[in-house]
């Protein structure tokens, strides 16, 4: 797997490249952010690990373009405690973050979570069916969703996420489940995550479906399909 970290810290990137390079991974290190666009854009590389301070131009900026034609799985490095950065970037369609300073084994466990959910190996897509609500279609197989036959965009997070929910239409499906088996990892004491991208999922879908279906906020728990 072909990793692209974007980091002006040469230092720590040499050192976090290093450290992915020796867990199996075929990592490049660059810069600024017009380098990480360019590389991002290339298709070739199948994640990108994005720092949130750039010299040229904020890791934000630099998000905010990739994903106007790329949907690569982007982890963000943001400052320790900065919750405003963490979910600016998780808004803009980041599939996850790790506070900075990072621990290298921390950073590659997300990174594998990631990569997971947004390449499931094919025998466990097999045993996912496509799943159909009113005139929404998700492809585990496939990743591909569809409103009325016509295909839009969900970030790897997002596609697993509504997944969930669209698999259990009757129940309120907790944010400790929605952590745990769409992004991967336990949920963290106020980790707004799963919130956020509930968030950017409901937006998509008011846009799609005129508000028709919508994502239930259930307090204290978790969320619902309607």
């Amino acid at each position: 797997m072909k990793i692209l970290l974007v980091d002006d810290d040469l230092e720590l990137g040499t050192m976090l490249s290093e450290y992915l390079i020796g867990e199996g991974f075929d990592a490049s290190l660059v810069l600024t952010g017009q380098a990480g666009i360019n590389g991002a854009l290339s298709g070739d590389y199948h994640a990108m690990i994005l720092d949130i301070m750039l010299p040229d131009m904020s890791g934000i900026d630099v998000l905010r373009q990739v994903r106007q034609s790329s949907r690569i799985p982007v982890i963000m490095l943001t400052a320790k405690g900065d919750n405003i950065d963490r979910v600016i970037g998780l808004e803009m369609g980041a599939d996850d973050y790790v506070p900075k300073p990072c621990y290298p084994r921390e950073l590659v466990a997300r990174l594998r979570a990631v990569l997971r959910r947004f390449d499931e190996l094919p025998a466990q897509q097999e045993k996912k069916e496509v799943v159909c609500w009113h005139d929404l279609t998700l492809n585990p197989a496939t990743r591909i969703s569809e409103w009325k036959n016509r295909p839009f965009d969900l970030t790897a997070s997002e596609f697993n996420l509504l997944d969930l929910l669209l698999r259990s239409p009757d129940r309120v499906v907790s944010k400790d489940e929605l952590s745990e088996k769409g992004l991967g990892r336990p949920r963290e004491a106020y980790d707004r995550s799963v919130d956020v991208h509930i968030s950017n999922i409901r937006q998509k879908l008011s846009s799609l479906t005129g508000d028709t279906i919508n994502i239930e906020t259930v307090r204290s728990i978790g969320y619902r399909i309607r």
